[in-house]
Formats: C-alpha cells, structure tokens, sequence
C-alpha cells in the first residue's frame, strides 16, 4: 500500500471525528433510550459516563493510531512487546466495525427511505411497521447506504471522505439548531423539555446507568478503533486532550439538541415517549404530518438525520477499508469493492430480519438480528474494546505503559493529561467498565 494519507486540516480531523461519533446512536438511539429510561435521570448519567470514561478511552484510542501510524489490525503489533497479544484485540475490532455497520447501513438507509418520502409528497402513509416489515424496501435502500459509503471512499482521503464530511458536518449543525427552535415553539415544549432535562432520581437503576455507559461508548464509537483510524492520519501540532474534547462536545451538542427536537414534538401530539426504535421514525412522521408547512420541515429534518447517519457510515466504512487495505495492500479502489460486497451481504440479516427472517428471535420476543448485532456491539465489544485500550495504554509491564502514552497524547499545544488524572485512568476507568459490563449481562432481558 502506498504511503499513509493525511488529513489537510485540524478542522478536517475534528470533523471527521465528530462525524464518525455523530450519527445514528445520537439522533435515532439516543433520544428512544432516553423516553424508556425515564428521560433526564438517563441525560445525567449519560454526560457523567461521557466524561468519567469516554473522554479518557478516546485519548487512549486516539493515542495509539497516531503513535502506531497504522489501522487496529496492525496498531498494537507495533506499539505492543515481542511475544504479546494484544494485536488479537486488533482483529477483534475490525470485526466490531463490521458487526456495526450489519445494522448500522439498515438503519441508514431507514432514515433515507423517510427523507425521500417527505421530498417528494408521499410521507401521509409512512409507517415504521410497515416500512421494516417491506424486504424490498429494506434491500434497496441498505444497498443505497453501502453504495453511497464505498463510493465516496474510493477516492482518495481528502478529496472524497474529508471534504464530503466537512460539507455535511456543517450543514447537520446548522439543521439541527432550525428544528430545535422550531419544538421550542410547540405547545407541549414545556412538559417535554421537563421530563427530558430534569433528572427523577427515583428512575436510575442499575438497568439506567448500563443503558448510559453502553451508549456513550456507542455514541462515540469507542472500543473498536473507530477513532484510532483518524488518530493515525493527523500530526503531532495539537495534544490529543484537546481534540477529543472538541468531539465529545461536538457529539454531545447533537446528542441533547435531538432530545430537544424529539421530546417537545411528543408531548405536543401525545406521542409514547417509550416507543423504543421506531420513536423518531413515528413520532417525527406523524409531527410533520399535522403541521402547516410538514412537508418543508420533514424534509429539512430527514435530510439531517441522512447527513447524520451518513458521516458514521463513512467513517467506520473508512475504518474497515484501512484496516483491510494494510493486512492485503489493495488500492482504495478494489478494497471499496470487496469491502462493500461483503458488508451488503451481512447487513442483509437486518434489512430482512423483520420479514423474511423474522423466524429467527435471539433473545426475548420481538428481537430481531438487529438486536443480535447491537448485542455484540454495544454489550460486548465496544466496553470490552474499551478495557483493552486502557490496560494497554495504563500498565507498561503488560502493555504499552503510562509513560509512553502521556507522551504521545500530550504532544503539541492544547490540554494535556496531568498525573492527577492517573488514578481515573488506572483505577476508576476499568473497574467502573467491569462493574457495569457485569451488571449489563446480568440484566440483560435474555429471554
């Protein structure tokens, strides 16, 4: 393979970053997480999880591609010591992003499906169940996301990933910032923004606080070296404290601002906050549908939720693609190829999960292979990916060390990462993602 690309601009790493945090587990997740879970109980653990343990792994993440230079696969095989493991994790993550994008690309092409129905007038009939329940529709616009993904990534990566992503990027902030004032102005916007942003204590349970941690690793993409890709094409002028702060407000900024779409539009047209994945999809439909000017509105906010949805599948696709480009040094052009074959072939188990397989139910009834896939991801991969960078970058008798990896995060101007701040990475990190990945498996709803 030719010599590693790089991004033309700080800008354009922060972007992209973000944009690989941003997407679906924001706009689509979030906000139906938040209505199950009680509404501001859930925001509040979710910021605390944000900061306490995603800022820290993302430094990590982002540390190890830029001191290694290369993808996970073959990130830890040369930062890690001779006869050491922990290259296994690289695969492990490679198999993450896959298992992401198995139901991440159904999804996507879910929200562009709607934002196609608003534009051209054919949004009076839209139905979640009815759309999830259509293989065909299912197929052809899952087949839409990954062609559209691999597309843009076949060129090279600052005329096509970077300067696609700038341009959506952009446009999805100052979309978000409309709809939001738009809610503001909807006569349940008081009783919605009052569930959403007051915390009832009374509603944190055990089952709360894992929904939080597993969605502020899911919404950042961390564990499965999402952000250690972009880590290795950036330089060493800002300190990596810095920038992962910048995304994480990034990411949280899209985050509340859906709740504040989302929650008003409920309480407005008496819609279940509860309603699970199909609550941004419903509850949005039926809002644009009964309002003067929907179509305008709906179009405007499905377009969002498209530059959303897409900025992560173009990332993580980016993530796939170098991670395969370095084990077989393919051009961009053959790795786009094969890589979108073999994703349009394992996300078809979700595009047809609620139809044609919809005999097949991994866990209690009413899931589907989507929930398998999310399982795999969100519960396993993403915390346990997460554990892995930090032992590697905190213990240096088995890993990398705390020495090397302060070197690396804090080169450049910017924030640094003090000492003061070892015991979180050391103690607090882990056994807080141990806890929590413990109790998640006990709680799971298995059957």
């Amino acid at each position: 393979m030719e010599n590693r690309e790089r991004l033309s601009s700080r800008l354009g790493f922060i972007l992209l970053s973000a944009g690989c945090a941003i997407g679906c587990g924001n706009v689509w997740k979030f906000p139906w997480l938040a209505g199950q879970n009680g509404g501001g109980g859930f925001v509040l653990i979710y910021v605390l999880c944000l900061l306490i343990l995603g800022l820290p792994v993302m430094v990590m993440e982002f540390s190890l591609g830029r001191a290694s230079q290369a993808s996970p696969v073959k990130m830890y095989q040369k930062l890690e010591k001779p006869g050491q493991k922990w290259h296994i994790h690289g695969y492990l993550a490679l198999f993450g992003n896959v298992c992401l994008m198995s139901f991440y690309t159904v999804v996507a092409g879910w929200i562009i499906h709607y934002f196609i129905k608003f534009l051209t007038g054919q949004s009076a009939t839209l139905s979640f169940g009815s759309m999830i329940s259509n293989p065909t529709v299912n197929m052809v616009y899952m087949l839409i996301a990954v062609v559209i993904g691999f597309l843009v990534l076949s060129f090279n990566l600052q005329g096509g990933l970077e300067r696609v992503t700038k341009y959506m990027m952009v446009a999805l902030l100052f979309l978000m910032v409309i709809l939001a004032i738009n809610s503001a102005t909807m006569t349940g916007a008081a009783e919605g923004l009052k569930f959403y942003l007051l915390p009832d204590f009374s509603k944190i349970t055990p089952n709360v606080i894992v929904g939080a941690m597993n969605q502020a690793f899911f919404s950042l993409s961390l564990g499965i070296g999402s952000m250690a890709i972009f880590g290795s094409y950036i330089d060493k002028k800002r300190s990596l404290m810095s920038e992962s702060i910048n995304v994480i407000i990034l990411d949280t900024f899209v985050a509340i601002t859906a709740g504040l779409i989302i929650f008003p539009a409920c309480f407005t047209f008496d819609m279940e906050v509860g309603a699970g994945p199909g609550l941004l999809f419903d509850t949005m439909a039926t809002v644009f549908n009964n309002m003067n000017g929907g179509r305008l509105w709906g179009t405007i906010f499905f377009l969002f939720m498209t530059f959303a949805a897409m900025s992560t599948v173009f990332a993580v696709f980016e993530n796939i693609l170098a991670c395969v480009r370095e084990l077989t040094g393919w051009s961009r052009p053959k790795g786009c190829i094969v890589c979108g074959i073999v994703i349009a072939i394992t996300s078809t188990t979700t595009a047809l999960g609620y139809n044609l397989l919809s005999g097949f139910v991994p866990f209690a009834e009413g899931t589907a292979w989507l929930d398998l896939w999310d399982f795999i991801v969100s519960y396993n991969l993403l915390p346990l990916g997460s554990l892995c960078f930090v032992l590697f970058c905190c213990f240096k008798r088995y890993g990398w060390g705390w020495e090397n990896f302060i070197a690396e995060a804090n080169a450049g101007t910017g924030l640094k990462v003090q000492n003061w701040m070892k015991p979180i990475f050391y103690i607090v990190v882990p056994i807080a993602i141990i806890i929590i990945y413990v109790m998640g498996l006990i709680s799971f709803p298995w059957n």
